[in-house]
Order: structure tokens, then C-alpha cells, then sequence
């Protein structure tokens, strides 16, 4: 992917799609720099890597009244760890995407008098980001079993995980609806014998849910994989994997 103008990124948190009232994300991840000098430095300076952390802010325009807009979710998650999704270029299948349990510190609202009301927050992570893509998109309703295409993130070696994110937008239906999303993995796009890697709790409502599995994992090959119960259900939902 070459360079971009930021036009259509898109931001999820929980079970909230924000993306549609947010006009400025960013995502920061860094590592302390760990003076290691010594009378052998020769003058200059040693230095290792510390403790990482990672941030995410955003900012756009004020909305409530749903659980998913920003208002209610922002005071529902304050102070509260939770799955956070960012993808820079639409979160359509195989789009890039970061990914990431953080805790929701801040929330501000309110501004000037004349202008559309804003809204600012600020979220601290709690697991390292990974880096990875849209395993499904949260435009396609479901409403039977089914799965996603699959992607080629790579093997997952010893001493690192495979991430899963699911947040549930939207639930319809009668009978009480439900959906449980797994993420299988296999050596091919085939998929002709897969193996569940992750396995998120069934959901009966919006929400989100993040899980890890650690490797070695040495299949290439990911896709989600839902299961839906209830009387027409409908069901839209992100899913995103990455490796870290």
C-alpha cells in the first residue's frame, strides 16, 4: 500500500462502530529507551529497550442516545479494558488493521458555542498492538452459519500470539439471537482441514470480546467461522486477526 490521504479510516470499540462520527484517530506505540553506558562506551551513548506501551485518541462529533454512539459507549467503557479495532483504509475483507485491549481513560464533551459539538477520548492499551487484517467486514448482515474468507497472515512463532477481535454492531431478531464466531487456521486457502485456534464467547448483544493464542501455531491460513441461533437472526459484526 502506497501513500494515502486519510478519508475513510475507521474506528471500533466494544460493540460501537464510531467511525461515523469521528474525524481524527491515532494510534502510539513506543518503547522506553534504557540508558545502558558504561566506562566502555567509548563516549557514546548505549541504550536498551524498556517497557512498551501503546495510546489511542480520537475525536469528532458528539453523539448518544444508542449504545452504539459515542457518548454511551465512551461512559460505559470509562475507566473499563476493552477490545479496540483501527483500520486505516476502510474496514473492508483483507483490509489492514491494528488491534489491541486498552483501557478507556478519558472522555471529554462539549465546546464552543456555534459549533457541532465534539467529543475527545483517550484509551491507554493493556496488550501489545497487532498488526494484521479484516477477517470479516462489518457492512454484511449474517443470518445462517457460515465463514469468511481466509487470509494469509503467516505462521505464528514461539514466543508470539495470534490475536482475534469481534465486535457486534447489531442484533436482530427473535428467540433470543445468538452468534459464536471461532477463528480456524490451516495450511492452505483450502481449508480442507482446519483447526479452531480461538473461540469467542457466544453473544446474545452488542459487545466485544479480544483473545490470544500463543504459538507456535505453523499454519498460514486464518478465517472466522460463525455459528447463529435464533428466530431470524440477523447479526453484523467485525472481526480482525493479527500476529505480534
Amino acid at each position: 500500500m502506497g501513500k494515502f490521504v486519510l478519508i475513510d479510516a475507521r474506528v471500533f470499540t466494544g460493540g460501537a462502530d464510531l467511525s461515523g462520527a469521528s474525524n481524527k484517530i491515532e494510534l502510539n506505540t513506543e518503547r522506553e529507551a534504557k540508558p545502558a553506558m558504561n566506562f566502555r562506551s567509548g563516549g557514546w551513548e548505549e541504550l536498551l529497550g524498556g517497557l512498551a506501551s501503546s495510546s489511542l485518541s480520537g475525536e469528532g462529533q458528539w453523539e448518544a442516545g444508542d449504545p452504539g454512539r459515542v457518548d454511551d459507549a465512551a461512559w460505559a467503557g470509562l475507566g473499563g479494558l476493552g477490545p479496540w479495532t483501527m483500520c486505516p483504509t476502510d474496514a473492508t475483507q483483507g483490509a489492514l488493521a491494528y488491534l489491541t485491549y486498552a483501557m478507556t481513560g478519558s472522555y471529554k464533551l462539549g465546546g464552543q458555542v456555534g459549533e457541532v459539538a465534539p467529543w475527545t477520548a483517550e484509551a491507554k492499551g493493556s496488550w501489545p498492538v497487532a498488526r494484521g487484517a479484516v477477517a470479516h467486514p462489518p457492512g454484511t448482515a449474517r443470518t445462517a452459519d457460515g465463514n469468511g474468507a481466509a487470509l494469509q497472515l503467516g505462521e505464528v512463532d514461539d514466543g508470539r500470539h495470534l490475536y482475534a477481535a469481534l465486535h457486534v454492531l447489531s442484533v436482530a431478531g427473535t428467540g433470543t439471537p445468538s452468534i459464536t464466531v471461532e477463528i480456524e487456521s490451516a495450511p492452505s486457502a483450502g481449508f480442507a482441514s482446519p483447526t479452531t485456534v480461538a473461540a469467542f464467547t457466544a453473544a446474545t448483544g452488542r459487545g466485544g470480546q479480544i483473545l490470544r493464542t500463543a504459538g507456535p501455531i505453523t499454519d498460514t491460513h486464518y478465517r472466522a467461522v460463525w455459528t447463529i441461533t435464533g428466530t431470524a437472526p440477523s447479526f453484523l459484526f467485525l472481526v480482525a486477526l493479527g500476529i505480534q
